[in-house]
This record gives structure tokens, C-alpha cells and sequence, in this order.
């Protein structure tokens, strides 16, 4: 075994398959996808070479800048989210009754599809029938905002959907990440007198900030990449006040047939993933992380 394992064309064969997966499914399509944003396409006919065109273009539209700020406010929101979703995790992993059933209750919206989490939110959201404005209306409110039709609050309106579809997601990550603090810690901080939430923040929070730290990677290059549930629930409106950079991408490209531009979109998309993220792990790194 081991005279198969120090032959390095064995080794090239078996990550050649995986090798071959990644540059074909996603160093390809990020080269193509550049070189599309070099022409003139309507995504069916000849495509014209323009040069940087439309890459200058881009620099210039203020709908794309003004996208791209819906996205990053996105990214604040749903950071921001993770501290809820660390408290309930918290809670979880400290023996409560019914623990088990809660981690499953958090989990159902993840089983659903994006579509249908967006028709069940526009139904909440709804000005006249909608579950929400009704509640409202109960407690006193006579004039209930127009959440999905109100330039002013669309963007916070979308951003309950969002973390009501990811809780599960970011909980349970969390919640394995408790789980693997070793026990003992606990015990002595007990022994010593630590209160519940000092062994919260003190020990079990510092023990697993590699994994806040990825969840708030996750957390935010997943919001500037989010379309589906926002394309369902208002396309970008009203007037392009809930517009993020992957549906105005969508419109340039497959509404407009506009696929140079749209390319231009998205090469720009990864960019500014690329940039943040860095910028996120130059702002988070440590000399040293103490996970588990």
C-alpha cells in the first residue's frame, strides 16, 4: 500500500476525476464567462468582439452599483442573523428538554424549494388577506405597510423569508460545533462557578470561532449570490428597489438577451465575492483558533 501511495502517477489518477470535475464545472464556465463579457451577443446569433466595453459599462451603471448595494446589505443582515442562530444553538446544546424536536422543527424550511417558500411569504405578506397585515391590523394598526410594494422597506421585508429558509442550515452547523467541546471544560468552569452564560461566551464561543468565522463567510458570499427566493417574491421591484446583482444579471442576460453584458454581470459578481471574501478573512484571521 504504501509503494502505491508514494507512486505519483497513482496519485494523478485518483484526483485526476475530481481534477477534471472542478475545471470543467467551474474554472471553465468563470474563463468563459469573462470572455463573453468581451462581446456583443444576444446569446443566439454571432457574437462581435467590443473589447472592455461592456466591462466599462458595467463601472458606470448605477443600477448595477445599486444592486450590488441591496446584496451587501444582505450580507450585513444575514451576519447579524448568526448571533440569533448561535443563541438558539447555544440553547440546544445545553441538555434542554425537547432539544431533538427543535433541531427538526428548524430544519423543515430547508426541505422545502425556494419557489415555494416564496409563494407561502408573498401570501403572509400580502396587504389585504395577508397573515401578517391581518395580525397588525388586530393590535391596533389601521394602515399596515405594503411590505413587498413599499420601496422603503422591501429589502427588510425580503430579509425574514431568508432567515426563516437558512435557520436550519446555520443552527445545526452550529449546534455540531457545541457538541464537540469537550465536556470536561464545562464541568470545571461548573466547579468554578461560571454561570450558564459565562461558559457561553467565555468557553464555548471562543472554542468555535472557526466556524463563525466560515458561517460569516458563508453567510455573506451566499447573500450577494441570492436570487431565487427574491425573483419570486418581487423580481427586483418595485422600481429596482429590492434589484441585487444576480437578478439584474438575470434581466441583462435572458429578459433582454442581452448575454454579453449579463457576462460582464457576472464576472463582476465573482469579483466582488472574491474581493469580500478575502477582505472578510484578513478582517477575521487569528494567530491562533481554538476549535474543536
Amino acid at each position: 500500500m504504501r509503494n502505491v501511495m508514494s507512486n505519483k502517477f497513482i496519485i494523478s489518477l485518483y484526483v485526476l476525476p475530481a481534477f477534471l470535475l472542478i475545471l470543467f464545472l467551474i474554472y471553465i464556465p468563470i474563463v468563459l464567462t469573462g470572455y463573453y463579457g468581451l462581446m456583443d451577443w444576444n446569446g443566439i446569433g454571432d457574437m462581435k468582439f467590443i473589447g472592455l466595453e461592456n466591462y466599462i459599462q458595467l463601472v458606470q451603471d448605477k443600477m448595477f452599483w445599486q444592486s450590488t448595494w441591496h446584496s451587501i446589505l444582505l450580507g450585513l443582515f444575514s451576519t447579524l442573523s448568526l448571533v440569533g442562530y448561535l443563541i438558539i444553538s447555544l440553547v440546544l446544546a445545553s441538555k434542554i428538554k425537547g432539544a431533538n424536536f427543535f433541531r427538526k422543527i428548524y430544519l423543515i424550511p430547508m426541505l422545502l424549494s425556494s419557489v415555494a417558500i416564496g409563494q407561502l411569504w408573498a401570501k403572509i405578506f400580502d396587504p389585504t388577506n395577508g397573515m401578517l397585515n391581518q395580525l397588525l391590523i388586530m393590535l391596533g394598526f389601521e394602515n399596515p405597510p405594503l411590505w413587498l410594494a413599499d420601496a422603503d422597506i422591501v429589502l427588510f421585508a425580503l430579509f425574514f423569508p431568508i432567515v426563516w429558509q437558512y435557520a436550519g442550515f446555520y443552527i445545526i452547523i452550529f449546534y455540531a460545533a457545541l457538541k464537540n467541546v469537550p465536556e470536561e471544560l464545562i464541568e470545571a468552569a461548573k466547579i468554578d462557578g461560571a454561570t450558564p452564560i459565562q461558559i457561553a461566551y467565555k468557553i464555548k464561543v471562543p472554542l468555535i470561532s472557526g466556524v463563525i468565522k466560515v458561517m460569516v463567510i458563508l453567510a455573506i458570499v451566499g447573500s450577494l449570490k441570492y436570487f431565487d427566493l427574491i425573483f419570486v417574491l418581487t423580481g427586483g421591484g418595485p422600481n429596482g428597489a429590492s434589484e441585487v446583482m444576480a437578478s439584474y444579471m438575470y434581466k441583462e442576460a435572458f429578459s433582454k438577451y442581452n448575454f454579453g453584458y449579463g457576462s460582464a454581470i457576472g464576472f463582476g459578481l465573482l469579483v466582488i465575492c472574491l474581493v469580500l471574501t478575502w477582505l472578510i478573512q484578513k478582517l477575521l484571521s487569528s494567530k491562533s483558533d481554538g476549535d474543536y
